[in-house]
């Protein structure tokens, strides 16, 4: 069952995000990650404003594999560039059945 991960971001450093995408995507695609979705806030249409105004929707073959992503001793070396770089909430989510 595949898990989709959203992650709500407020981008500190433009710079030091774009250098975080690469080396975050270079390492999620060995697991198979599949971008579906990034875009930012346009309008609140209904409730509480959101206070991250980006987001990125990620699909992963199985909680597995967005697992060992996360685990990843590469990806946890870039943490620290994605703290620098930005506000992250990242969350994980599976097919509701």
């Amino acid at each position: 069952m595949s898990t989709v991960m959203l992650s709500q971001i407020t981008v500190k450093d433009p710079e030091k995000f774009q250098d975080y995408l690469g080396k975050s995507k270079s390492v999620a695609g060995r697991y198979g990650a599949e971008l579906l979705y990034a875009g930012q806030v346009q309008d609140v249409l209904h409730g509480t404003p959101v206070a991250h105004r980006m987001i990125v929707m990620v699909r992963f073959p199985d909680r597995a594999a967005l697992r060992g992503w996360f685990d990843d001793p590469e990806y946890k070396a870039i943490v620290p560039l994605r703290e620098a770089a930005s506000d992250q909430v990242l969350v994980a989510y599976s097919d509701a059945s």
